[in-house]
């Protein structure tokens, strides 16, 4: 792995005046980087015991990532908080992982008043000091990712030095000074966009940060600091494609690679990319918190990956597809997958089983196919099959057949009560520019291609998708949506 035993310290250091890090703030050089990470830790090392964990809480920037840096460097455990997540759920996180020490802005400090949590201002820097990081064992935790909580209270999943050093290890990649500027504007403390900082930084390329993502900043940001590198989860992509109008006078040249990931992403959105940032490659990927992003890749023969498709197994680490019965089946099923880049356990949750096989495999919960040239398609999570009248319904599956409807650009499917039935699919779409469509046409559309059963039975047409904290479909948002304005 190089060499290195802690992860604080995987950044590239042959490149001292090379811009690290431009927030809106400013930028930091790779010398300064590295001077306030080591500031920072001498700082958080008087403070804490050998592995401990240490509380981050403020939307991004670059003290963010100074912060998270020197955690790990001072033989500490830093956890990520989500700052969109309400007061209630911020204290359940800090009791949870044990964080009495908390490196937190303006809006994180609000929202931990009154926990006792000594909270310490992420936006004044430390005094200046060297610093030698801290030496820890590969089995130490490195950090502790929160998941969004979606199906109850949010679960820290701890995350090994040696995994994750092996996940920067695969995904950084030596470039030339000056030349890749990395846009990041997902939240830091999910894995796409801490993944992304992380291998820009052991890789000499400069992260252009902002706070969270919003068309218009971000359209500006890529024009103003020609950007050549685009990362984040589809739906943010299909926020931007909406605003065409921000991309007429500005100069989009310099993108030359955009990174999705981390949710499905429909057929029409890379069409639409590749309009708007002509000669970009487009790559769409996969990963999980418990398991890592290294899961897929390109075709080794060279084989052009399919639109929607993630890519062929990756050679460093072993998938399989499974039925509900935990037997292989070569085309369709769970997928489950065997990497270095493994979780070590959810944190304190001894009611929640790890999710992972005897023969240490992770189940993903993901159900995927794949065809005859090797390419995976993700078709929906196990978990959020429902049942309609005794049958199966998979909502992935219904959201791609509606995405194939030439005006339909997103669509997410949920599930709302029913008393016969116990619950029904209906469906929220986005549509594409200028396009129209009826809910009628969209509904006999998806009813000639699947069973009755699976077809929605109301589609509403919406402005944009809303999205959660870690910027994919909100669908619980949606369902109660659902559920208000009825479906019968």
């Amino acid at each position: 792995m190089n060499g290195y035993r802690n992860q604080g310290d995987r950044v590239i250091g042959d490149r001292p005046e090379q811009a690290a890090v431009v927030d809106p703030g400013g930028t930091l050089s790779y010398a300064a980087f590295e001077a306030a990470v080591q500031a920072r830790a001498a700082e958080i090392h008087e403070r804490i015991r050998p592995g401990q964990s240490v509380g981050i809480l403020a939307p991004n920037s670059a003290a963010w990532l100074v912060a998270f840096f020197a955690v790990q460097r001072a033989g500490g455990v830093p956890v990520p908080v989500s700052h969109k997540l309400p007061a209630d759920a911020v204290a359940y996180v800090l009791d949870d992982a044990g964080i009495d020490l908390l490196y937190a802005d303006a809006v994180g400090r609000a929202l931990v008043s009154g926990t006792g949590v000594s909270v310490v201002d992420l936006d004044v820097p430390a005094p200046p000091r060297a610093f030698a990081s801290v030496v820890p064992d590969p089995e130490d935790v490195a950090m502790i990712l929160y998941t969004s909580g979606s199906t109850g209270r949010p679960k820290g999943v701890r995350l090994s030095q040696r995994s994750h050093l092996w996940v920067i290890d695969q995904t950084a990649r030596r470039v030339e000074p000056g030349s890749v500027r990395v846009l990041v504007s997902a939240p830091l403390y999910h894995m796409n966009a801490l993944t992304n900082a992380q291998r820009a930084l052991a890789s000499g390329a400069t992260i252009v940060l902002l706070p969270g993502f919003a068309p218009e900043p971000f359209v500006a940001a890529v024009a103003e600091h020609r950007v050549t590198e685009l990362s984040g989860v589809p739906p943010m992509f299909a926020m931007l494609v909406q605003r065409r109008d921000l991309l007429v006078d500005a100069d989009v040249s310099s993108v030359r690679n955009i990174y999705m990931g981390s949710a499905p992403a429909a057929p029409a959105l890379f069409d639409q990319l590749r309009e708007l940032f002509a000669g970009a490659e487009i790559a769409f990927g996969y990963g999980t918190t418990e398991s890592g992003p290294v899961v897929f890749t390109a075709h080794p023969g060279g084989v052009p990956t399919p639109d929607g498709s993630v890519g062929v197994a990756h050679p460093a680490v072993e998938l399989r597809l499974v039925d509900d019965a935990g037997r292989p089946t070569p085309a369709r099923g769970v997928l489950e997958v065997r990497t270095p880049a493994l979780m070590s356990g959810y944190h304190r949750r001894p009611d929640v089983a790890v999710p992972v096989t005897a023969d240490g495999f992770h189940h993903t919960k993901d159900v995927f196919r794949v065809d005859a040239d090797g390419f995976y398609f993700f078709e929906g999570r196990e978990d959020d099959m429902f049942t309609s009248g005794g049958e199966n319904v998979y909502p992935r599956a219904v959201e791609q057949v509606l995405e194939q409807h030439p005006a339909v650009d997103q669509a997410v499917v949920v599930p709302v009560p029913d008393e016969v039935k116990g619950a029904k699919p209906v469906a929220f779409v986005t549509l594409r520019p200028g396009a129209d469509a009826s809910e009628a046409e969209l509904k006999a559309h998806v009813l000639a291609r699947l069973e009755p059963f699976a077809h929605p039975r109301r589609v509403w047409v919406v402005p944009q998708i809303p999205l959660s904290g870690t910027n994919k479909a909100d669908r619980a948002a949606l369902t109660a949506r659902a559920s208000a304005l009825g479906f019968s």
